[in-house]
């Protein structure tokens, strides 16, 4: 799918490739205003970053990532567009971003109304995750929850907060082995071990790992208070170095080149070095 958006400044519209789930392909056209892409806060981060919003079909928030490579256009209909970046929309849990608010007003220890909680002047659109249908459900696993004369108020409640994180870290889990993705550091220096001993994972090579993923999706802090909560031991000493070419053994073939006479013989470097400059 490619979208259009206007530059303002009187040149054609830049065009993006996005790869979307199926069942957006028509979102569009059943509403106006089917699909939105906003600036919103990462929750990791505390900047902006683009989001994809459904109000059409599921009603559902998705992250975009992007595949950025050098050197790569798109063809797209009879024009070619240079910024050959690929865009994919995956859906997120909006839980992790009313997160960044509530923890914003944990210092006040008092139980508000959302609508008063998720505020932002910066990225004023923050106010359409309070309108995605299953949020109020997803509340329960990070807040304490009061309800006066009808109308719900919520404090932030780290305890709930890192249960539900851990129970985060464990769906990653099963995927991660159900997918059979090896993790853990032995990975990165495969070449160096047999195939058997560098597929063989620890559990804590999965739940580091795991908690790796996840806190790309939370503050810092509470990044940290999770590796406690799931005792995370701390990470072990370096990967071992590749074998040394000193140490190792000569082949058959070189040992049978060591013992050449190679008196006479004129080095290599002679054939590819400067002339030597005739005499007059």
């Amino acid at each position: 799918m490619a979208a259009g958006v206007d530059c303002g400044d009187g040149l054609r519209a830049r065009q993006y490739v996005f790869l979307l789930p199926e069942y957006l392909k028509d979102a569009s056209k059943k509403m106006k205003n089917g699909l939105m892409f906003v600036k919103l806060v990462n929750p990791c981060s505390g900047e902006g970053a683009i989001y994809l919003f459904d109000m059409c079909l599921q009603q559902q928030l998705f992250e975009i990532k992007v595949f950025k490579e050098k050197h790569r256009s798109w063809f797209i209909n009879q024009s070619v567009q240079s910024e050959g970046h690929l865009h994919f929309a995956t859906p997120m849990d909006p839980l992790f971003l009313i997160l960044h608010y509530l923890m914003k007003t944990e210092k006040e220890g008092k139980f508000q109304p959302l609508d008063q909680v998720v505020v932002d002047d910066t990225f004023p659109n923050c106010t359409l995750l309070l309108k995605l249908p299953e949020l109020e459900k997803l509340l329960g696993h990070v807040t304490e929850e009061k309800e006066i004369d009808s109308k719900k108020y919520y404090k932030y409640s780290k305890e709930k907060t890192l249960k539900w994180l851990e129970k985060k870290v464990n769906q990653t889990i099963v995927a991660l082995k159900t997918n059979k993705i090896n993790v853990g550091a032995r990975v990165q220096s495969a070449a160096f071990f047999p195939g058997d001993q560098a597929s063989s994972d620890k559990e804590e090579d999965y739940i580091r790992y795991a908690h790796g993923l996840i806190s790309d999706y939370i503050p810092k802090e509470l990044s940290d208070d999770l590796s406690k909560h799931l005792k995370l031991p701390e990470p072990s000493a370096s990967l071992p170095n590749p074998p040394s070419k000193k140490n190792s053994k000569m082949t058959a073939a070189q040992k049978a080149l060591a013992k050449v006479d190679k008196s006479g013989m004129k080095s290599i470097d002679s054939f590819f070095g400067a002339k030597n400059k005739k005499k007059i």
